[in-house]
């Protein structure tokens, strides 16, 4: 079977928490550490590069920051894979002072079995994200979900 279209992750979650809130624990490290990557090498800034690591995994991955639209979108093109895809953040504020994340990514390569467990992968790991978000922002719990999602230290092959 061929592949006829490229797939693209996609996953969202309503976020209890005014979308500022949210969207500035996507864009400062010192929050995004307590959901997602470990270290980065700084806020992310339209037209700037930065780093992220998860330590647990021996993993980095560069970061070029396309576009940032505060509250509303995030761009950016990184190297989680080894080659670069990209990933965008989509903030909806509602009712409430509630906010609706979407982050989708795109862009994998490979051949058709690899593009496709790239997606999934993806798919899975920005559901882990948006549950541990949800989770920190909401009841102020760090649940280690992307770090407990490997508990034998193997590597993924990407974060």
């Amino acid at each position: 079977m061929t592949r006829q279209n490229a797939p693209t992750a996609t996953a969202q979650m309503l976020i209890r928490k005014p979308v500022g809130e949210v969207f500035n624990a996507f864009v400062d490290p010192a929050v995004t550490t307590k959901f997602w990557f470990t270290k980065s090498s700084g806020k992310l800034e339209q037209g700037k590069e930065v780093w992220w690591d998860w330590d647990m995994y021996g993993l980095s991955a560069q970061v070029i920051v396309q576009a940032v639209e505060k509250n509303k979108r995030i761009l950016v093109e990184w190297s989680g894979y080894g080659t670069p895809s990209s990933i965008e953040w989509r903030f909806t504020a509602c009712a409430d002072n509630t906010t609706l994340v979407n982050i989708s990514g795109w862009g994998f390569s490979g051949s058709d079995d690899e593009v496709v467990k790239q997606a999934i992968d993806s798919m899975g790991t920005f559901t882990l994200v948006l549950a541990g978000l949800k989770a920190m922002l909401e009841h102020n719990v760090v649940l280690n979900l992307v770090a407990d999602h490997y508990p034998d230290s193997s590597k993924p092959n990407a974060a």
